[in-house]
């Protein structure tokens, strides 16, 4: 039994898990270092929050997905982990992150929905009292269609949908019978341009859904990290 059950036996026990992804292309070396500190102090940051309200963080898990471009280099489009309990798996965590770099990236577009596509079908815990599934994206680019950019290429993921709307079907809806999420438990966050896919198709689109604006060469704020925060902690 880990010593924040401990401390706070009695009260409701939470798991939250949390999914970064993470554009790692070129365009996103000015701002590269900001959001991989932003990421490591992402759960101790959360848990104080949690504290301040009353509440324990039973059981917290990360995982990182970076994601470059298959229209550029297949190899290195995806990076990612898997689920890691923190604070036991941090030294992990903290390597992979400190070793990603901004890099390659080709044209405009990224394949950032291919790694949405991985973090909605991740292997979510679904014990303890509570839950909160968290996606979070950050990204200076807009994305390659779903089934358009190396979709041939042997690194590219398997199962990932080819269309929007089969990716929408598996974040789902109220009452959906083909989510892979667990609806009271799931949560998006965008860190995107206010462009397509990210503003309409997905912002104001999907639910559970919150999205801060983000432009080329410009890194998260912190109010904007502090509300992500808020907002998570403020859902359990």
């Amino acid at each position: 039994m880990s010593g924040a059950v401990e401390r706070y036996q009695g009260n409701l026990r939470y798991a939250v898990d949390i999914v970064l992804c993470v554009d790692a292309t070129g365009s996103m070396n000015p701002v590269l270092g900001a959001v991989k500190e932003s990421a490591l102090h992402f759960h101790q940051r959360l848990t104080e929050v949690m504290e301040r309200k009353g509440k324990a963080i039973s059981q917290l898990r990360l995982r990182v997905i970076a994601f470059r471009d298959f229209g550029d280099d297949p190899s290195d489009a995806i990076e990612q982990t898997g689920f890691l309990h923190l604070p036991e798996q941090a030294p992990e965590f903290e390597r992979f992150v400190q070793g990603l770099v901004a890099q390659g990236g080709g044209d405009v577009p990224e394949s950032a929905l291919e790694a949405l596509a991985l973090a909605i079908n991740s292997p979510w815990e679904k014990g303890l009292d509570r839950r909160r599934h968290v996606i979070v994206v950050f990204t200076d680019a807009p994305a390659h269609p779903l089934g358009t950019v190396g979709v041939t290429a042997q690194t590219y993921p398997k199962d990932v949908p080819h269309t929007m709307d089969e990716l929408f079907e598996q974040w789902g809806y109220a009452r959906s019978q083909t989510a892979v999420m667990e609806q009271s438990a799931k949560r998006l966050v965008l860190f995107a341009p206010d462009e397509e896919p990210w503003q309409e198709a997905i912002g104001e689109e999907w639910d559970l859904t919150l999205h801060f604006p983000s432009r080329a060469g410009e890194g998260l704020e912190e109010f904007e990290m502090d509300e992500i925060i808020e907002t998570i902690a403020n859902s359990l």
